[in-house]
């Protein structure tokens, strides 16, 4: 597994590090190809410790973040959460998701603009899917929407989560 380290208000050590390689490790098992796991690690004032851990595998992207007073808790919490994705996504991935439904993200650094503050800007490859392929990566990333170009349609479409539960689609107007 190919582990990239970013950290924000603290250094990565060693053994934050090790406690990663060691826990992420074990969800080697479920992956024919080689996973890319990408931690972050944040500090905030009042002591919040936050991990985000990010595992790129196949086209598909698995996302945990938690937030505690421990930073080994963190990431114990966070690989916990990844662990749980796999095991409810597993049926879904072997059979819905196509290997070449998405690649992984790539985050640019912030940029800023004329009067908009934009913190982030993540730039990805969209390839067409199904509607019902889409909902399952939205589903796997835990975001509320999700940008992909529909395979029936041939046309960019945001899927999204609405506040009652269900699924909302736009799509643009020719």
């Amino acid at each position: 597994m190919k582990f990239t380290y970013t950290a924000k208000g603290m250094e990565v050590t060693d053994s934050l590090k090790a406690r990663v390689e060691k826990k992420l490790g074990k969800t080697e098992r479920y992956f024919r190809d080689e996973p890319e796991a990408t931690v972050r690690f944040r500090q905030q004032k009042g002591g919040q410790n936050i991990v985000e851990v990010t595992m790129a595998v196949g086209g598909i992207i698995l996302r945990a973040e938690e937030c505690t007073n421990d930073m080994y808790l963190s990431i114990d919490h966070a690989v916990d959460k990844i662990e749980s994705q796999i095991r409810r996504h597993r049926t879904k991935l072997d059979k819905r998701v196509r290997p070449d439904a998405i690649e992984a993200e790539d985050v640019a650094p912030a940029v800023e603009e004329a009067n908009y503050d934009v913190v982030r800007v993540k730039k990805f490859a969209v390839k067409p899917m199904s509607v019902e392929d889409a909902a399952a990566q939205m589903e796997m990333i835990g975001h509320t929407f999700f940008l992909f170009m529909n395979s029936e349609t041939d046309t960019m479409c945001v899927l999204y989560r609405r506040n009652d539960g269900s699924y909302g689609l736009l799509e643009p107007e020719m």
